[in-house]
């Protein structure tokens, strides 16, 4: 690897990290307006989509206007970037929702497997063995934290099933496409504004052509307002769109504009870990042994990938 390429990983894997301790506090803030609001899950995406786009636009147009300005044929890409975005956000609430957190963190995080094997048949991306230890190590480690080697945290439907193998799919779809845009060159809070503006107009598309009897989605327009006046459930939905979701998505298209994305993909798989850790000094939850057993082989997986790296064949 070239010193460019060194200097260049060395600043993305703390990126990638601090991006995945931000993403990790999604869960929380999720679980939270779920638990106290009943917010349906398409809805909810929707509207932290919608959130992320409007502070972000006005932060760009206050510092940085020109960060706006896209050329057409890139919109295009973007346009489906943000479908793919909406995809993946409603698949991922959806199935925490019919699962469970335990099956739900499981099956969302078979992306890193997926991201791999896609970052090498779609962009040539290296797959050394290397890849394939630290692939099996941070999935393995997902299943302890997540309990899901537990056999009745897989008591789940068939549908339930779908819906966190395609979050875990178009997860990895979103993170190929992110450094697409990056190969563009496309600044990342200019690829971040406009997936999420875009990712909210299909989103609220989705609400509206479900209209109630597709799960999750809105009953016409006075759905969408599910909130009403209670205003702190609006400020938790504020708060979820501009620290776990504007910071750490940011931070993350960031990091996958310095790295291949299948070692991005890796590096965040450590998000459960964090999110245990949430839980116990925000929630009162505890580490079981099993659970801290998770961790250290989620964080070995990424050790293991750092410090074994190679350059690309």
């Amino acid at each position: 690897m070239t010193t460019a390429g060194t200097n260049t990983s060395s600043k993305g894997y703390p990126i990638a990290l601090l991006s995945a301790v931000i993403l990790s506090t999604s869960a929380i803030f999720v679980r939270h307006l779920n638990q106290e609001y009943g917010l349906p899950p398409i809805i909810l995406s929707f509207w932290r989509n919608l959130c992320v786009a409007i502070v972000l636009g006005v932060i760009l147009m206050i510092v940085k206007p020109a960060l706006l300005r896209v050329h057409r044929r890139n919109l295009y890409y973007l346009f489906g970037f943000g479908f793919v975005l909406a995809v993946f956000n409603s698949l991922w609430t959806l199935s925490v929702s019919l699962n469970g957190a335990a099956v739900g963190t499981v099956l969302a995080y078979c992306s890193a497997a997926f991201t791999a094997l896609l970052g090498w048949w779609l962009l040539k991306e290296s797959l050394s063995w290397v890849k394939v230890l630290a692939v099996v190590l941070c999935l393995g480690g997902c299943v302890l934290v997540a309990d899901a080697h537990n056999p009745a945290s897989w008591s789940v439907n068939l549908i339930g099933i779908l819906t966190g193998v395609g979050s875990g799919l178009l997860y990895a779809i979103y993170s190929l496409m992110g450094r697409s845009a990056s190969n563009r060159g496309l600044n990342p809070w200019t690829t971040l504004f406009y997936t999420f503006a875009f990712g909210s107009a299909w989103l609220l598309a989705i609400d509206l052509a479900g209209n109630g009897w597709l799960p999750g989605t809105a009953a016409g327009f006075t759905g969408l307002m599910w909130l009403g006046g209670q205003w702190q459930g609006w400020l938790t939905l504020f708060i979820l769109a501009v620290i776990p979701t504007l910071a750490g998505f940011g931070l993350y298209n960031v990091s996958l504009s310095l790295m291949p994305s299948s070692v991005v993909n890796l590096v965040v798989t450590t998000e459960p870990a964090f999110t245990a850790l949430w839980a116990y000094f925000l929630l009162g939850e505890r580490f079981t042994t099993i659970q801290l057993l998770g961790s250290l082989v989620i964080l070995s997986g990424v050790v293991v990938l750092r410090l074994f790296e190679k350059k690309p064949n």
